[in-house]
């Protein structure tokens, strides 16, 4: 099976030798063959989210040409699979380009829901040895679907033990522009979301979105906290 992976702006600028080294090597130990297209670019998602949905189209239109011939299009990050998914919606009055989004939309999966759902894999023999709490993120959870899929993953990782989040379904105060523009509320949601990451006695926090761990991430580097911020593919790629 070949699959082109979209590694998407922070995986390429922000994580790149973490997450996008693992997100590889895990598809490739699944029997998967990956490429990289090296014409992607941002998906779009803060001009539209912004509301310059003319500039976003063609910042789309070029996403679609870039992927335009993949068997299947995966992603580290559920919320710029999520934008991919809303192509279809910004194309809704040009029928010519609305088939072509709706064509990348359907290819477009992001890493847990294409590992569980597609390849209907559950173990994939990964070894962690840690107490980890997981993130659910917004986009991924409530605009894509993706629930069950990153939880299913992480209990056959030998050696794992999990403590759930509190109050889990809570945005961790990112949501892209909002963090820029809202920034005292943006604050005091990620500092809840670090009180209650500290209530499960975690020693690393595990996610599926880049956004929201770059987020957290740098929140509990600030206050000096002791706990590892980590993307699933990372804890999925590990072997011992």
């Amino acid at each position: 099976m070949k699959i082109s992976l979209f590694l998407t702006c922070l995986g390429d600028v922000v994580y790149p030798g973490e997450v996008g080294k693992s997100t590889v090597e895990l598809l490739e130990r699944l029997g998967c063959e990956v490429d990289f297209p090296l014409k992607q670019t941002c998906c779009g998602q803060p001009a539209y989210n912004s509301g310059f949905h003319n500039e976003t189209r063609d910042v789309a239109k070029h996403m679609i040409r870039t992927f335009q011939h993949a068997e299947y299009v995966i992603s580290p990050s559920g919320s710029c699979i999520t934008m991919l998914h809303e192509y279809p919606r910004l194309f809704q009055d040009d029928q010519d380009w609305r088939i072509l989004a709706e064509e990348l939309a359907d290819k477009s999966y992001e890493l847990t829901q294409f590992i569980v759902d597609v390849l209907n894999i559950h173990d994939v023999g990964a070894e962690f040895h840690a107490n980890v709490t997981y993130h659910t993120s917004c986009h991924m959870t409530r605009l894509l679907g993706v629930k069950e899929a990153p939880m299913t993953l992480l209990k056959h990782v030998k050696g794992l033990s999990f403590s759930e989040l509190p109050n889990k379904q809570q945005c961790c105060g990112f949501g892209g522009t909002f963090s820029v523009k809202m920034l005292p509320i943006s604050e005091q949601m990620v500092n809840e979301k670090v009180k209650h990451i500290e209530e499960t006695d975690a020693d690393v926090l595990v996610g599926a979105d880049l956004g929201c761990l770059m987020n957290i991430g740098g929140r509990i580097e600030r206050q000096g906290k002791p706990i590892k911020v980590m993307h699933i593919a990372e804890v999925l790629n590990s072997q011992v």
